[in-house]
């Protein structure tokens, strides 16, 4: 248990690079707000905000008990979407640290024309700047419950206003970054919701070397998210960091597909090989060797840079998840 009381400074110089490459900011600009709406029978959420003037980029702003601010979503229909009649699968897209739900519609990601043509629809929600896709275990903010946000609320609420496949089959969930790791936390705590995961640089273990990701998941939502509240404790809240832990799941992956995706580069600034998508890159070994010990068949790419988002690859992980899902 001495391990989990480092100090901070110990902490941020433990996990060296990860902060270096956390993710890649995102800064379009935001649709203009119409006249708000119910957010039908979601209990705990109504809508704030919204615009559905583009045709295919739809913007939602919430209210909702989870969180203590009002959290957005970018919903990016099909083509054809609103001439088709068809209903469609969907993909949970989610942003890394540091970023928000309009990321992957901002350079250098293309989400609009990596989806051109594409019969799924994206649905893209904030998740705090270091909010790990998680309930907290304190907060001196204000409730910053994420993972009942995305899970209870925002899935049913999609559900219910889009023409979507609402069953295991309908729906895939992936991230860069920490919104890798979300998706793979999401495929594993619910295993009867997702048919396909995906982990872009995202890292599928909390406790590997001395839990580095534990602990900048504590120190980063303490810094920008939760005042100086933790999403695991100090010292650790070890029944929550097994729960949200991706390698201690395993068979919870059986049956789905699975995209992982690392680069084989150190973040720029670190000489000593301690980049954060070094941490990454032995997570995601660790998590393959895992699902091959166990018969898990799976999809892997290890690519030349550091923690970045990788557009070729978003594309290939794309048409992977429109072939696995229902079609629309």
């Amino acid at each position: 248990m001495s391990e989990h009381r480092a100090t901070r400074r110990s902490l941020l110089k433990a996990v060296g690079g990860i902060s270096a490459g956390v993710a890649l900011g995102g800064a379009s600009v935001l649709a203009t707000a119409s006249t708000a709406t119910a957010a039908g029978d979601v209990p705990g959420l109504s809508v704030t905000e919204r615009n559905e003037s583009d045709p295919r980029m739809w913007y939602y702003r919430f209210q909702t008990d989870a969180i203590g601010w009002n959290p957005a979503v970018n919903v990016l229909l099909p083509d054809d979407y609103h001439t088709s009649g068809r209903t469609y699968p969907v993909l949970y897209l989610l942003h890394g640290g540091l970023q928000d739900f309009r990321t992957f519609d901002s350079a250098p990601a293309d989400i609009r024309g990596w989806t051109a043509g594409k019969p799924i629809i994206v649905v893209m929600p904030d998740g705090g700047q270091a909010g790990w896709y998680s309930n907290p275990v304190n907060s001196n903010t204000g409730p910053r419950n994420w993972e009942t946000f995305h899970i209870d609320q925002m899935i049913p609420w999609v559900e219910a206003n889009f023409r979507t496949y609402a069953e295991f089959d309908g729906r895939a969930v992936a991230g860069f970054s920490m919104g890798g790791f979300g998706a793979l936390k999401y495929a594993a705590k619910y295993p009867d919701r997702f048919a396909s995961v995906s982990a872009h640089s995202g890292p599928p273990s909390l406790r590997r070397d001395l839990g580095a990701v534990a602990h900048w998941a504590n120190v980063s939502a303490a810094v920008k998210d939760l005042g100086g509240g933790t999403i695991y404790g100090e010292p650790w809240d070890e029944t929550k960091v097994s729960a949200d832990n991706p390698v201690e799941h395993i068979e919870s992956y059986r049956g789905k597909r699975i995209f992982l995706v690392a680069g084989t580069s150190p973040a720029p600034t670190d000489p000593f090989g301690w980049g954060n998508e070094t941490q990454v890159l032995r997570g995601q070994r660790e998590f393959r060797g895992l699902l091959d010990n166990a018969g898990i068949p799976y999809e892997w790419y290890e690519e030349p840079g550091g923690h970045e988002i990788r557009p070729g690859m978003m594309i290939r992980d794309l048409d992977g998840i429109v072939a696995r899902l229902r079609q629309a």
